[in-house]
């Protein structure tokens, strides 16, 4: 990926081309032509021109890309040499929600990432709304964005004001993961990376931009990065909408796909778009984020910090606290003791948030036992 780092950058930022164009071109030579991005930048252009099909105003965009090769090669040195990666659309460990939901004429040809990559493919939410959210709508969405953490699902923001802030902090609050997309170069975010600097290290936010590195802010940028924010999310979930706006425009077009969109069913005085959207299909929810369905009321005086937890997690915990007591186990032997259907990677970051739980090494691999007990930490084999 390093040899190619260059070549992406100049594909993926093709003046005037758009996913579908730099898509297609990408099928052709990838899965078509089984080349690699460095070979079909080798090839003649009589080649791009026979085999690809492409224009002369397309050969010469691709000459003018392969001109700068050398100044891509720099940039991708120092993009690297940070800790920032790429991820082409051909790579495994590019979003596959990403991918399904945008598909070819919308997704990005590469994704500029810092962080915990694999989160990419984890199950997730986004929770948008207004830059100007109301205090109901910042308490809907730390209800949500605490449910998702609970669930281990990530929190998707766009990092505004308002609602996409309140998502990525409910998400940290409560020790959850999130990813961030940003409205510009990802290069370009050196205090966030600062802000946030714990959190990366330690694997729980992940810092995604679909814009050339060093790009600034702007506000077609911004407008630009709605689609990610959705297109990288299982769930959407909406705090409040205004009849126009990048939240507007962004579920509009999200119901027009068939996308199944949470809306935050306001209250009678409210004054936001939330039921006109409701209207057009979106599916009304409680401040907890729950279906409004026939087999239970939404309540308007329920406070609007509740958050349902869920019933099986307390039970889950005394069951930790028998499975580990006078013993150290590991997270698959207490996935075998216990009868669950997680992956071990679950289980251990439900363990690691456990206030009654202390972790030691046994031959670098982590045992778990009950803070304050004489618990040896010889294993116990299960077969």
């Amino acid at each position: 990926m390093t040899n190619e780092a260059a070549y992406w950058i100049a594909l993926a930022h093709l003046p005037k081309w758009g996913h579908l164009k730099i898509n297609n071109l990408i099928i052709k030579f990838f899965h078509e032509n089984q080349i690699s991005i460095i070979d079909f930048f080798s090839l003649s252009e009589y080649d791009w021109r026979k085999t690809y099909l492409l224009d002369d105003k397309q050969v010469t965009d691709l000459k003018q890309a392969k001109a700068e090769l050398a100044s891509n090669a720099f940039l991708a040195e120092s993009f690297l040499s940070q800790g920032y990666e790429i991820i082409p659309i051909t790579s495994p460990e590019y979003s596959k929600t990403l991918k399904k939901n945008l598909k070819t004429a919308h997704a990005p040809a590469v994704l500029y990432v810092k962080g915990n990559k694999k989160i990419l493919n984890e199950q997730s939410i986004a929770i948008v709304g207004s830059r100007a959210a109301s205090e109901k709508s910042l308490a809907f969405t730390d209800n949500v964005a605490k449910k998702a953490s609970i669930d281990y699902k990530v929190v998707v923001s766009g990092f505004a004001k308002g609602v996409d802030k309140q998502a990525l902090d409910s998400a940290i609050k409560y020790k959850g993961q999130s990813v961030i997309v940003l409205p510009q170069g990802i290069m370009t975010f050196a205090s966030g990376f600062k802000t946030y600097y714990s959190q990366i290290i330690n694997g729980d936010v992940l810092v995604v931009s679909t814009f050339f590195p060093k790009a600034p802010w702007k506000t077609e940028l911004a407008m630009a990065r709605n689609p990610i924010i959705y297109g990288l999310a299982d769930e959407i979930y909406v705090a409040e909408s205004s009849e126009k706006g990048g939240t507007w425009s962004g579920v509009i077009d999200g119901l027009r796909k068939g996308r199944k969109i949470y809306v935050r069913k306001p209250e009678a005085a409210e004054k936001n778009a939330n039921n006109i959207l409701i209207e057009k299909g979106a599916v009304p929810v409680d401040f907890s984020g729950r279906e409004i369905a026939k087999a239970y009321p939404v309540l308007e005086s329920q406070p609007v910090s509740m958050v349902q937890e869920p019933d099986e997690s307390d039970s889950l915990d005394t069951k930790i606290r028998l499975a580990i007591d006078g013993r150290a186990l590991t997270a698959k032997e207490l996935l075998a003791k216990l009868a669950l259907d997680w992956t071990a990677q679950k289980l251990n970051n439900y363990l690691k948030k456990l206030d009654f739980i202390e972790i030691v090494k046994e031959k670098k691999t982590n045992q778990y036992k009950l803070k304050g007990s004489k618990a040896t930490t010889q294993s116990i084999l299960f077969t």
